[in-house]
């Protein structure tokens, strides 16, 4: 993984293969963290707004199902991992609300960890969107 606030020079294996993983990109995304909105005109700010950071960015879902099978208090339950593929250069923040739409489906997910970035791509595991924390 890459060192956070690193330049680096792709050789042009590295372009190439990121250059390939971007073709499979087949969504876009849209990120979204809560800050705080001071409104210039009347000098208001407003707590924990959802404000846009990112939008349009092209991306990639990766469904998995996991071997883990949690129990609940009627029956077994499969779980399945929910793995976003976006530009490296793309900071996701953990706990921001990530907006996909792929194959004509819209889902609110939040990020649910530190993304893995590497020089072609990052990666970073997704879970649905239940409410801000």
């Amino acid at each position: 993984m890459l060192p956070e606030n690193q330049v680096v020079k792709l050789t042009a294996a590295q372009k190439a293969a990121r250059k390939a993983i971007e073709s499979t990109y087949s969504g876009v995304c849209t990120i979204i963290e809560r800050r705080d909105v001071r409104d210039e005109k009347t000098k208001i700010t407003r707590k924990n707004e959802e404000v846009p950071v990112v939008e349009n960015q092209p991306c990639k879902l990766s469904f998995e199902k996991l071997n883990a099978v949690v129990q609940t208090d009627t029956a077994a339950k499969q779980t399945q991992g929910t793995k976003l593929f976006i530009a490296p250069e793309i900071k996701v923040k953990p706990g921001s609300k990530i907006v996909v739409e792929q194959n004509g489906v819209t889902t609110e997910y939040s990020a649910s960890g530190v993304p893995a970035v590497y020089l072609s791509h990052a990666e970073i595991m997704l879970e649905l969107f239940e409410g801000w924390a």
